[in-house]
């Protein structure tokens, strides 16, 4: 029995974005990537569906950046306080 294949998130994306611009047909996609027709026109359909919801996720960057500041508030703050209490011991 054959097992089933996992596909990462990317390489959907690839196979989604090159049927959308329809440079080859889907069935040399079906060749080239080894897959079913039906399979890289869901993986089409699902990739324009959502698609709105690259304009509205919060860019990783701008969260992470938030964090560090955040963390070093953290960190000057429990300095503060490891200093005081070294001078009060």
């Amino acid at each position: 029995m054959k097992s089933r294949r996992k596909f990462t998130a990317s390489f959907k994306a690839k196979v989604a974005l090159e049927a959308l611009r329809e440079r080859e047909s889907l069935s040399s996609l079906s060749s080239k990537y080894e897959l079913s027709q039906e399979q890289i026109s869901k993986w089409k359909r699902e990739f324009i569906e959502k698609s709105e919801l690259v304009f509205t996720m919060e860019q990783p960057d701008r969260k992470s950046e938030k964090e560090i500041q955040k963390l070093k508030e953290i960190i000057g703050d429990l300095h503060v306080q490891n200093d005081f209490l070294k001078k009060n011991l």
